[in-house]
């Protein structure tokens, strides 16, 4: 697994991990129960603090997408997540994301595009095309 962190971004590294290893899982290249180097050795790897690999590890197990357990290690969770709450974050994400692509120039056609084109990079999701 490859992430691909910006020491300079003003995005915090625990959030840039947390989402490369969400992106990891949805392309594919981190399976379900598939286990994650420890938080040291992670820390170590990247060059980072233990404490930010400790803080993106628990916010992706309270979103449910890894468990934690001490015999085990962190190992991607096979659980998905249907609740009403959730899919009204993605309603309330996907929104703004409309709202600022088509003040920004992009029209409906080319934003399914961009859409389709990212979800077909994604190996690692139940779903495909029409199935969605």
């Amino acid at each position: 697994m490859i992430l691909k962190l910006d020491m300079s971004s003003n995005i915090p590294i625990y959030v840039q991990l947390r989402n490369e290893i969400v992106m990891g899982i949805g392309r594919g290249e981190i399976k379900v129960g598939e286990g994650l180097p420890t938080v040291r050795q992670m820390a170590e790897d990247i060059g980072i603090n233990t404490m930010t690999v400790n803080k993106a590890y628990n916010i992706l197990k309270n979103e449910g997408y890894i468990e934690i357990d001490r015999r085990h290690g962190a190992r991607v969770n096979p659980l998905i997540d249907t609740s009403k709450e959730f899919k009204e974050k993605v309603e309330s994400e996907l929104e703004l994301i409309i709202v600022e692509s088509g003040l920004k120039g992009i029209n409906y056609d080319e934003f399914i595009n961009m859409c389709e084109n990212i979800f077909n990079k994604m190996d690692g999701l139940k779903l495909k095309g029409s199935e969605i």
